[in-house]
């Protein structure tokens, strides 16, 4: 028989970005660092995708494969943010800078080179699952769409993860017992 708690609804909240040296949840009854900021509103939710490449290892003397060995996993996480603010498109774009001056804010995108890979966070809505994103970087073209109401303008973006130096590119921390 299944469990119906285990089911997870809604879109959760992939909004939570940082520096790589910002320390991470352990738990989830912790608050998120300060410096996990707060992206905002998505379009549309978030979709996380973690593919795993194998190939056969075959030898002369077997017609089946003797091992199939496991040689790229690619990791992505995509999402349309809603908030149109100088924030979110320096993280869209990896970096720049953001100045103000008097009524105006400011954006100048890095120089070609210079982006900057950051940690994101994901947590459910009912607060029994978080993940966490150690090393990415947006890889994702940004094409804005701007339409008549109610269609609104979003910063659409697709990270990629890649493997930090002392840890694996993500952790899940699920509650237990109910999602072990």
């Amino acid at each position: 028989m299944g469990n119906p708690a285990a089911l997870m609804l809604g879109p959760g909240k992939l909004k939570y970005s940082a520096s790589l040296s910002t320390p991470e949840p352990t738990d989830l009854a912790g608050a998120w660092n300060a410096g996990f900021l707060d992206l905002g509103y998505t379009d549309d939710g978030s979709k996380i995708t973690l593919e795993t490449n194998f190939e056969d290892v075959e030898v002369a003397e077997e017609l089946e494969p003797v091992l199939i060995a496991a040689t790229k996993r690619t990791l992505t996480v995509a999402f349309a943010l809603a908030e149109i603010t100088a924030t979110n498109l320096k993280r869209v774009l990896n970096g720049g800078t953001i100045t103000s001056g008097g009524a105006y804010v400011y954006y100048d995108p890095p120089a070609l080179g210079g982006e900057q890979y950051c940690m994101l966070g994901w947590e459910s809505d009912d607060l029994t699952e978080r993940w966490i994103f150690r090393k990415c970087i947006q890889t994702g073209s940004l094409e804005i769409n701007r339409q008549k109401s109610p269609n609104k303008a979003t910063f659409p973006v697709q990270f990629r993860g890649v493997k930090p130096p002392s840890a694996n590119s993500f952790r899940a921390i699920y509650a237990s017992p109910g999602r072990a």
